[in-house]
C-alpha cells in the first residue's frame, strides 16, 4: 500500500470517525459478548471471538458471512452475534457487491489488481487494525496461502483462522510437501524425489537443504535421465510455479531438451523437479479439521474429477468410485500428513485416483478452505466456516457438538447443544473414532461468466436480473445480485449450485432441475446451458470420466465445429 493511498484513506477514516461504514458501528450488546465468552471457555477455549475481518470478496466473502450468520442465530439466538467487517474496493462498489451489503460495516480498499487490495498482507494487516478486529478469515486464493499473513496477525496478536505459517509454508512448496507426505507414508507419483527417504521423526516443518536439493534437477541431462527413470510422459515443474507457469509436459528426450529452459525460465531461482504423468485419474479429496490440541478429523470425501484446465467445474461427494476400504486410506493418509507439520484449521488433500489399478497418489494439501466446501457441509453436516471460527478460539474438536455427532458420539448434535455438551463430553481418540456414513450424496456446479462459445472468455458488465428457485435439495448462493454485476477484476466465479439426493442419479437429476431454474439477463455470458449438457453425457451419468475428460470433450468439440482447410482456401479464392 503506498504512501498516497494510506494518506487517501486515512482522511476516510477521519471523515467518517470510525473508519469503516454501512452504518453506525453497533455495539455488541452484553448479552452477545458474554454468550460469546461462555460459549468459548465452557468448551475449553483460550480466546474469544467477537469480530471478524472478511479478508476476501466475490463467492467466499458470501458464504463466509451467511455461514457464521447461521451458526450465530443457532448457537447464541441472535445472527449479530459476532461483527463481521468486510473489505470493499471501488469496482466492488460500483457493481453493488453482495459481500458488501450483507456485511455489518466495510472498510474501503484501493482497487485494481488484487496486489493493491485483497492480496496485499500489509494492508489486510492495517485494516484488522484499524477496524479492531480479533480475527482475520482469508477465505480462498487472494492472500489465503501466503505465509507472511498469518506471522503478521500473529505479531499483532490478532488470530488468523488458518493454519500457522510454518505449516502452511511447509505444504506450499511442491517439493517439500511431496518429501512430507513420503515422510507420512502418503503414496507418491514416481518422480525426481522418489528415492529420497525422511524419518517420520515427529513435525516435519523444516526439511533440511541436503536432502531437499536430492530431489532436484538442475541440468537439462539431469532431468533427462529423472524423467526416463520415472517414465514418459512425464511433468518437469518449477517448485514455486502455479498459474500454468513453471510446467511442460513432456513426451520423449527431445521434449526435455526443448522445454527444460523454458521451465527454468518462467519461474527464475526455483527449484526443478519432474514426475510421472497419471492418465486417465480420477481427482479425489479428504476434508480435514485440525484443532490447536494436535486432533485431526477427516470428514469423509469429494470427487471433484470434472476439470478444464485444471479448474474444478463439477464437484460431488462421497467418493463413489473406490471401494470404502481405499476412501478409509485416503482419510487416514491425509491425517498422518497433517499431523507431520503440526496443522491447525481447515484444510484438503488431493489424491490422483488409478480406476484401473485401484491406487492413489498424492497430489497436494491445500491449506484453506475450498471452494467445494459446502459438498461436505452437505454430506457431514457440519458448517464448516463456524468449526474454523470454534478452532480459532482453541476449542478442541472433541468440545464441538457438530463433530461429535459426526463421530457418533454422545452428547452431540448442532451448535445450539453446546451448554449440554460442555457439561458431558469426554475426550476420545480420533485415530480410533468411526465416522457416521455420509449423507446421501451432493453434485455441485461452478457457475461462472464464461462463454462457451468462445473458447470460455471470461465476460464482464451489467446483471439486470438474476432469479432462482430453490428446491426441496436445490440450494444456491451469488456474488451479485440483480442490479448489481461483474467487473473487470472479478473472479469468473459469481454463483454456486448443490444438489442433494439419496443417491448419485437422484443428486445429478436435482442439480439438472435446479440448473434449469436460473434466470439470467444482462450483458454477460455464462456456463449454465453448458454444464447441463455435461450433465446429461453418458459418460458422466456412468461415472466413467477422468481429470483430462472435459478437456478431450472441449477439443473434440472444437474439431468438428472446425471446417476444413479446403473450404477455408475456396472461400479465400472466391472473395
Amino acid at each position: 500500500m503506498s504512501e498516497a493511498q494510506r494518506r487517501s484513506l486515512m482522511v476516510g477514516v477521519g471523515r467518517l470517525s470510525n473508519g469503516f461504514t454501512n452504518g453506525p458501528i453497533p455495539l455488541r450488546s452484553s448479552t452477545a459478548v458474554s454468550q460469546v465468552n461462555e460459549f468459548c471457555y465452557a468448551l475449553g477455549g483460550k480466546k474469544p471471538i467477537h469480530s471478524i475481518l472478511v479478508a476476501n470478496n466475490g463467492m467466499a466473502a458470501v458464504k463466509f458471512i451467511r455461514s457464521i450468520r447461521t451458526w450465530a442465530y443457532e448457537t447464541f439466538g441472535t445472527e449479530k452475534a459476532i461483527l463481521l467487517v468486510a473489505m470493499a474496493t471501488p469496482e466492488d462498489m460500483r457493481i453493488n457487491a453482495e459481500h458488501i451489503r450483507i456485511a455489518d460495516q466495510f472498510v474501503e480498499v484501493p482497487g485494481g489488481t488484487n496486489n493493491n487490495n485483497y492480496a496485499n498482507v500489509q494492508l489486510i494487516v492495517e485494516m484488522a487494525e484499524i477496524t479492531h478486529v480479533e480475527a482475520v478469515w482469508p477465505g480462498w486464493g487472494h492472500a489465503s496461502e501466503n505465509p507472511e499473513l498469518p506471522d503478521a496477525l500473529n505479531a499483532k496478536g490478532i488470530v488468523f483462522l488458518g493454519p500457522p505459517a510454518t505449516s502452511m509454508a511447509a505444504l506450499g512448496d511442491k517439493i517439500g510437501s511431496s518429501l512430507i507426505a513420503q515422510a507420512a507414508e502418503v503414496p507418491t507419483l514416481p518422480w525426481s524425489g522418489s528415492h529420497v527417504k525422511i524419518q517420520p521423526d515427529g513435525c516435519l516443518i523444516t526439511i533440511p537443504d541436503d536432502i531437499y536439493r536430492k530431489a532436484c534437477v538442475y541440468t537439462t541431462e539431469e532431468a533427462i535421465d529423472s524423467c526416463q527413470v520415472v517414465g514418459y510422459p512425464a511433468m518437469i515443474k518449477a517448485s514455486w510455479g502455479g498459474g500454468g507457469k513453471g510446467i511442460r509436459k513432456v513426451h520423449n528426450d527431445d521434449e526435455v531438451k526443448a522445454l527444460f529452459k523454458q521451465v527454468q525460465g518462467e519461474v527464475p531461482g526455483s527449484p526443478i523437479f519432474t514426475m510421472k504423468v497419471a492418465s486417465q485419474s480420477r481427482h479425489l479429496e479428504v476434508q480435514l479439521l485440525c484443532d490447536q490440541h494436535g486432533n485431526v478429523a477427516a470428514l469423509h470425501s469429494r470427487d471433484c474429477s470434472v476439470q478444464r484446465r485444471h479448474q474444478k467445474i463439477i464437484e460431488e461427494g462421497p467418493i463413489t468410485v473406490a471401494p470404502l476400504e481405499t476412501v478409509k486410506k485416503l482419510e487416514q493418509a491425509a491425517r498422518r500428513l497433517a499431523k507431520c507439520v503440526n496443522y491447525v484449521g481447515a484444510a484438503t488433500v488431493e489424491y490422483l485416483y488409478s480406476m484401473d489399478t485401484g491406487e492413489y497418489y498424492f497430489l497436494e494439501l491445500n491449506p484453506r478452505l475450498q471452494v467445494e466446501h459446502p459438498v461436505t457441509e452437505w454430506i457431514a453436516e457440519i458448517n464448516l466456516p463456524a468449526a474454523q471460527v470454534a478452532v480459532g478460539m482453541g476449542i478442541p474438536l472433541w468440545q464441538i457438538p457438530e463433530i461429535r455427532r459426526f463421530y457418533g458420539m454422545e452428547h452431540g448434535g448442532g451448535y445450539d447443544a453446546w451448554r449440554r455438551t460442555s457439561v458431558f463430553a469426554t475426550p476420545f481418540d480420533f485415530d480410533k473414532a468411526e465416522s457416521t456414513r455420509p449423507k446421501g450424496h451432493c453434485v455441485a456446479v461452478r457457475v461462472t461468466s464464461e462463454d462457451p462459445d468462445d473458447g470460455f472468455k471470461p465476460t464482464s458488465g451489467k446483471v439486470q436480473e438474476l432469479s432462482f428457485k430453490s428446491k426441496p435439495n436445490v440450494w444456491a448462493y451469488f456474488s451479485v445480485k440483480s442490479g448489481g454485476g461483474i467487473h473487470e477484476f472479478s473472479d469468473s466465479q459469481f454463483g454456486h449450485i448443490f444438489a442433494f439426493g439419496e443417491s448419485r442419479a437422484l443428486a445429478i437429476a436435482n442439480m439438472v432441475l435446479g440448473l434449469k431454474e436460473i434466470q439470467i439477463r444482462g450483458e454477460i455470458r455464462t456456463n449454465v446451458d453448458y454444464t447441463i449438457d455435461l450433465l446429461h453425457a453418458s459418460d458422466y451419468k456412468d461415472n466413467k470420466i477422468h481429470t483430462g475428460w472435459l478437456d478431450s470433450r472441449i477439443a473434440m468439440r472444437v474439431r468438428a465445429e472446425r471446417p476444413p482447410w479446403y473450404l477455408s482456401v475456396v472461400g479465400g479464392a472466391l472473395y
